[in-house]
């Protein structure tokens, strides 16, 4: 395993990007984007993560640092990812990258970002390659309130009500944003050309009910999906893999579903 860090440039400054190679070529780039409730986390913060991930796809998975709110505001974060795709997908030969095959990655809001950055592509008709698939763990994805959000959710995972609103408060620019197509995703055309996703949820998590209605939509929809619960995991319990066999699976079905978009045309 290779690392190796690009400062990007983008509209609004440079974004610091970490690459993971697992081997000299790759058959696919997959681009990460960390949780943090979009005020927290890092490359670092997410470093293992993303290594098991480059590992266990055998592709590159680049990391990107975007910029943290209260001082970056809803939707610079995805305009900082487009913009970084777009730059490797302009300089792939610099670092020996397959950007033919790209996917995006996420945890929690790090899920919201990834999944919101392959709509803006598709919507703004923005070509950085073809996304073969998207992996989404515990992520939020637009509910304003949920079965979920009023059974779970307290101070041992930073996820109580009163949190989650001070999450968005700091994120959205006004109380406009909440209904954006690219914040509230159930807004955005769910029922067409949405790459294939992998959804993963934490049995009791506050949040799981937006990862069960996102699945729930795109497969009414013919959208090509695939949901999985973990048995009783919190949120976050992607990080806990040293120690929780149930993390690490997560991680590999995430793998092994990117990998078999790889071999399939779309």
């Amino acid at each position: 395993m290779t690392t190796r860090t690009c400062v990007v440039p983008t509209p609004y400054g440079d974004v610091t990007t970490r690459l993971y190679s697992p081997q000299p070529t790759s058959q696919a780039t997959l681009y990460y984007l960390h949780g943090g409730g979009f005020i927290l986390g890092n490359l670092d913060t997410h470093d293992r993560i993303m290594r098991l991930l480059a590992r266990y796809t055998g592709c590159t998975v680049i990391g990107i640092d975007y910029s943290l709110s209260p001082q970056a505001r809803y939707p610079q974060a995805i305009e900082e990812t487009v913009a970084v795709c777009s730059y490797f997908s302009q300089h792939a030969d610099e670092y020996s990258l397959n950007v033919e095959k790209i996917g995006f990655a996420g945890d929690s809001a790090g899920a919201m970002l990834a999944l919101a950055s392959a709509l803006w592509l598709r919507d703004k008709h923005i070509r950085c390659g073809n996304v073969i698939a998207i992996l989404l763990w515990y992520g939020l994805y637009g509910l304003q309130d949920s079965v979920s959000r009023r059974l779970f959710g307290g101070a041992w995972d930073g996820l109580t009500r009163e949190d989650l609103d001070m999450y968005e408060k700091a994120y959205l620019r006004n109380d406009e944003d909440r209904e954006s197509p690219w914040y509230c995703l159930f807004n955005n055309d769910l029922t067409r050309d949405v790459p294939p996703c992998f959804i993963a949820s934490a049995e009791f998590d506050p949040l799981i009910d937006d990862s069960r209605l996102l699945h729930q939509t795109l497969q009414a929809h013919q959208q090509p999906c695939e949901y999985k619960m973990y048995p009783g995991t919190l949120h976050a319990f992607l990080h806990y893999s040293r120690m929780m066999t149930i993390a690490d699976d997560a991680l590999q079905d995430g793998a092994r579903f990117f990998m078999a978009r790889m071999k399939t045309p779309r």
